[in-house]
């Protein structure tokens, strides 16, 4: 029985597999592995296709949030974001700056919240996209708030400026890009909708690296100097430091990498989005089956194609016994997990995100999908079905 995986990088490696190893050929030449002509290549090119003004390359997509807060002075609360180390998650940090996020994300947004010295704050999502509800920001906001994460998820942008409007005008909106590379909202890339934005160029996102990579995006050029200082161990110049810093730059492998597959990911998301319509035909009479849907304003580049079903850990179990690699994202809420358990959650404090836990199913997509794959996965889910 031939696999379906939930992700296959594979055809996408072999479509750049010659330019990569030219890329890679010339990096070893010239002994250029940190920093270099492929990293500044790349973060002017993804900038354009971002449409905004600074990308600065970092380690990852969790130092990308944490040095972008702390970039804007968010943190332990002195208005620097220079906090003394990584705080507990409990609800007790007297005046550490609050940032407010959604409580359906990857640990990774809360953790570079708690990594910067300051404290997350959970909000719930809307039922039909699951995106960060903005009555529920307006809800969650405190006089220590400083900073809201909206999450783009699964592929399309949150409603970011219904997010902002529902904030004081001092709130600093950092956008989660991670999984929404190339969408668009109201005419504006994802990315350039916030004062700054973080996204992780993980394998599995739309545009990949071959590792970890990430990057901080903005049209602040002195917030993006102070990211790019801050990922230098606070350094402009050779052993002058004048802040402490962090180790977190891009790799100039990396960037040979993400530099082949950005000259493709338009049309790998018009192939991305192609697939979901493809899902909502073959699934769209089945009543048993919620499709994803798409907030007006949007243009959806399906990191994820998201259903919500019942019984769903029965399907997954059966749909995995049939060769069918289906996934979660996520199966628990952040403030369930044991991690945050010191911020004094309790189940049914964020009751819309908790019950989508429980149905959200992940079908297989990804650029080179085929029909007939996609085909054996819809018989496979109807037939698992209760």
């Amino acid at each position: 029985m031939t696999t379906i995986p939930l992700v296959d990088l594979a055809a996408a490696q072999a479509e750049i597999a010659e330019e990569v190893r030219a890329g890679f050929d010339e990096v070893l030449a010239t002994t250029a592995f940190v920093g270099g002509k492929q990293v500044a290549a790349f973060e002017r090119e993804y900038a354009d296709f971002c449409g905004v003004g600074y990308c600065v390359g970092v380690g990852n997509g969790t130092d990308a949030i944490e040095l972008a807060l702390r970039a804007a002075g968010v943190g332990a609360g002195t208005g620097t974001g220079t906090g003394t180390g990584t705080r507990a998650a409990t609800g007790d940090n007297v005046g550490a700056d609050e940032v407010i996020l959604p409580v359906n994300t990857f640990v990774a947004t809360a953790e570079a919240v708690l990594r910067a010295g300051a404290l997350p704050v959970f909000a719930d999502v809307d039922d039909e996209h699951l995106l960060l509800d903005p009555d529920a920001v307006g809800a969650a906001l405190t006089e220590r708030t400083r900073a809201v994460i909206p999450v783009h998820l699964y592929g399309q942008a949150a409603p970011v400026e219904r997010i902002a409007a529902a904030c004081r005008a001092d709130t600093i909106v950092l956008e989660d890009a991670a999984q929404a590379q190339g969408a668009v909202r109201d005419g504006q890339a994802a990315g350039g909708l916030g004062l700054l934005a973080a996204t992780s160029f993980y394998p599995g996102k739309n545009l990949g690296a071959a590792g970890d990579a990430g990057a901080v995006l903005t049209n602040d050029a002195e917030l993006a100097r102070k990211v790019r200082l801050l990922g230098a161990h606070g350094s402009e110049r050779k052993y002058v430091h004048e802040s402490l810093g962090f180790n977190s730059r891009l790799d100039t492998l990396q960037a040979v990498v993400l530099r082949a597959k950005l000259t493709r990911l338009a049309r790998w998301n018009e192939a991305r989005a192609a697939a979901a319509v493809r899902y909502d035909e073959l699934l769209g009479d089945d009543p048993r089956v919620r499709l994803p849907a798409t907030l007006p304003g949007n243009i959806h580049v399906w990191h994820l194609y998201v259903v919500r079903i019942p019984d769903r850990d029965a399907v997954l179990a059966r749909l995995h016994e049939q060769g069918v690699g289906a996934g979660i994202h996520y199966p628990v809420p952040l403030h369930l997990q044991p991690a945050f358990a010191g911020l004094g959650h309790a189940a049914g404090d964020f009751p819309v995100a908790e019950k989508a836990a429980g149905e959200i199913l992940s079908l297989p997509l990804y650029p080179h999908i085929t029909p007939e794959q996609q085909r054996r996965v819809a018989d496979e889910l109807r037939r698992a079905l209760p």
